[in-house]
């Protein structure tokens, strides 16, 4: 394998990973700042406040994005998969 593969499977693996993990990273991201916005405003400290609002809608963005993610990733193993059958020759 030359140089530039390895840097293209390297880029592409990146790319992947971020499309896949990027909708409930914010989604987390955004909810928590919403609640940490409404914990300073009211004084509320409560742990469960902030955890449970998270848990909900993290699942319910994979729930919704499952179908994008699977293919996703499904279309990176075809292209890594395709790349070694290509190399093995």
């Amino acid at each position: 394998m030359q140089y530039e593969q390895f840097v293209m499977i390297g880029r592409e693996t990146i790319y992947t990973v971020l499309l896949t993990i990027g909708p409930p990273l914010l989604a987390s991201l955004l909810i928590g700042l919403v609640i940490g916005v409404f914990q300073a405003a009211t004084s509320i400290n409560e742990a469960t406040l902030t955890f449970v609002p998270k848990l909900i809608v993290i699942l319910a963005v994979l729930a919704l994005s499952a179908p994008f993610m699977i293919a996703t990733i499904g279309g990176f193993f075809r292209s890594i998969f395709t790349e070694i059958a290509r190399v093995s020759r």
